[in-house]
């Protein structure tokens, strides 16, 4: 399905042209009809001669209620824009045409209504006006049709171009995101709240748990209906009516988003490529006060421009736009500004969550160019530096590409070894949520963080191995799953050596100095010299002692008891032995079975219980 919508001069006759195509009148509302003016939104649907089905949001054309206009034009797939024969181009024409055009609708109609009211030759001046207006805009092609709603003449014509036209839009994309810019809210007796708007991004289904942005209120999907029709869900290019459970019409509004939960994260500053429109009287200022429309919402706003002083009428720039409340948008939305009565131009989302940049800064305005034209792998290239390193999910969300270029966007970057994915090495079908993602330039970066510290470690211990895990994950700063993809990925390459608890460069050895090396010697030989009780009261320093643990010279049961290696794996197999054959051992047995003291029977015992070799019920010991 296809949504129509119209644009034009307050008086033109868009509402009676709609009623005289489709038999509904759009204006809803008893002031309206009163006044003979539409002034809030109007829906009509009808079908078209292939069959075709269609929706028509049918807009206000009084410059003072551009604001409601600006709430229902996002998301149409043709502009149907309606200037009266007996008046000509006026000037919301004008506006409606530019704000057309700022939101790139390439496909319209131009139907010059009012044709019983003029003669052939004024008709033909109008036309010839309308084509002038048309220049330099996305409806420059546009076919122009002359009706009357009021004789019908022109009408059948206007219904087989707008046929035509069609057959080459393509429908919207399911990108499995649906998103319903809220531009209406009222209740229905016995059902409750329902809200509208035109679907775009995804499918909603009946039960759906749904979440209204930015004020993250979560409802349920009681009933859906499209041109009063139930419907069990509806795809992305529909208007569409929801039945929301539990939610009054004081929790949604117009200009919010309805959307599946946990996902879409509002945002409170973004950046785009502002087109200022021709006719403004004066350049646009930085640091103007302004009015943004994008999707239904319509919220104030700071203006910054971030590549000029100023931006003359007809021209383009670079800003940002700060928010004085959070817009749940995506990259790619297109946004209006108004100030304060006056449309003054308007562009494309390109950072949706932008952070405060320096004005002028040539690496900003380059990834911003980058974000906004460059190929599905140079955007996900750019999302991937603002954010790395991530998990690939992230990364893939983040960017905000269509689901069908994502995978191959991230294969595209890892063969042109742009990236590098820890965690999983095939991702020729998809993509493990788990696995993290960063740039070539980042991982050499960590790896020289990584030699960086273990060299300046070697250096101010060179009698140990290798230095601590985990304060290498602190001075890294990274979360425990990521470095431990880092390490694999470290050990893999040969970059570090991985000890368990500590990791080395590779290549590194533990030697002694000459001084060091001759009281290594003398303790090891008092250690031998009595093994089972060797001497306790002048132990080397602290590095040397650990080094001779580490190489596996002694064994250290506790501060000041160090046995040689070969003596307490003696010690250990014949205790072992002993438990074997008589299934007890007291410490006393232990201490006459070496012939030592109490002190270093009772430091075995207890390490033997450590290593969960043995375990003590009362005063004797059992093998585990």
């Amino acid at each position: 399905m296809f949504v129509i919508g119209t644009a034009g001069h307050v008086d033109h006759g868009k509402s009676t042209l709609v009623k005289a195509l489709t038999g509904i009148d759009p204006d809803r509302l008893r002031e309206e009809k009163e006044r003979g003016m539409t002034i809030d939104l109007g829906f009509a649907w009808l079908k078209l001669p292939s069959g075709r089905e269609i929706s028509i949001v049918d807009v206000p054309g009084h410059e003072r209620f551009i604001r409601n206009m600006l709430a229902g034009v996002g998301g149409i797939d043709v502009a149907l824009l309606v200037i009266a024969a007996d008046e000509g181009v006026m000037p919301q024409t004008t506006e409606h045409l530019a704000i057309v055009d700022l939101l790139q609708v390439h496909r319209g109609l131009v139907a010059v209504t009012k044709v019983d009211l003029v003669d052939e030759e004024f008709l033909e001046l109008v036309i010839s006006d309308t084509r002038d207006a048309l220049e330099g805009t996305v409806l420059a092609e546009a076919e122009i049709v002359p009706v009357s709603a009021v004789t019908g003449a022109g009408l059948p014509d206007l219904l087989r171009k707008l046929d035509d036209l069609l057959s080459n839009v393509q429908p919207k994309a399911d990108l499995g995101r649906p998103r319903l810019p809220i531009d209406r809210v009222f209740t229905i007796a016995g059902f409750g709240t329902v809200v509208t708007g035109t679907l775009i991004g995804g499918t909603l289904a009946t039960g759906d748990e749904v979440e209204i942005l930015p004020r993250g209120v979560r409802s349920r999907i009681r009933g859906l209906q499209t041109h009063k029709k139930k419907v069990a869900q509806v795809g992305p290019g529909n208007r569409v009516a929801v039945n929301l459970t539990g939610l009054s019409t004081t929790d949604v509004e117009r200009g919010e988003v309805l959307t599946k939960p946990n996902w879409l994260r509002p945002t409170g500053a973004f950046d785009g490529y502002l087109r200022v429109v021709k006719y403004l009287s004066h350049p646009v200022q930085h640091n103007s006060m302004v009015t943004v429309h994008t999707g239904s919402a319509e919220v104030p706003a700071k203006l910054r421009l971030l590549d000029a002083f100023e931006i003359k009428p007809g021209e383009s720039g670079w800003v940002q736009l700060r928010l004085e409340h959070p817009v749940a948008m995506v990259r790619g939305d297109y946004f209006i500004l108004r100030s304060p009565n006056t449309t003054i131009g308007g562009g494309e989302v390109v950072e949706p969550h932008a952070k405060r940049h320096r004005r002028y800064h040539e690496a900003t305005l380059q990834s911003l160019s980058t974000m906004q034209a460059g190929s599905p792998a140079e955007v996900l290239l750019e999302s991937l530096r603002k954010i790395e390193p991530c998990e690939v999910k992230t990364l893939l969300d983040s960017s905000e590409l269509p689901t069908s270029e994502r995978l191959p966007a991230l294969r595209q970057l890892l063969v042109d070894e742009e990236i590098v994915v820890l965690g999983q090495s095939d991702i020729s079908r998809d993509a493990a949520p788990t696995a993290f993602v960063l740039s070539w330039h980042v991982w050499n970066a960590l790896v020289s963080r990584v030699r960086e510290l273990l060299t300046t470690y070697h250096q101010q211990f060179p009698l140990r191995r290798g230095m601590p895990k985990e304060e290498v994950k602190s001075r890294l700063k990274l979360p425990q799953r990521l470095f431990a993809e880092v390490l694999s990925r470290l050990t893999a390459e040969h970059a570090a050596e991985d000890g368990g608890s500590w990791l080395g460069l590779p290549g590194h050895e533990v030697r002694f100095s000459q001084a060091q090396e001759a009281i290594v010697q003398r303790y090891l030989r008092s250690l031998k010299e009595s093994p089972y009780a060797p001497p306790s009261d002048n132990p080397p320093e602290t590095e040397i002692l650990n080094a001779l643990v580490e190489q596996g010279e002694v064994v250290r049961l506790s501060e000041n008891i160090v046995f040689d290696t070969r003596a307490y794996n003696e010690m250990v197999e014949r205790v072992v032995a002993h438990l074997r054959a008589h299934g007890t051992v007291t410490l006393g047995e232990v201490r006459d079975m070496f012939g030592t003291s109490r002190k270093y029977a009772q430091a075995l015992v207890d390490h033997l219980d450590e290593r969960r070799i043995t375990r003590r019920v009362g005063d004797e010991r059992v093998l585990r």
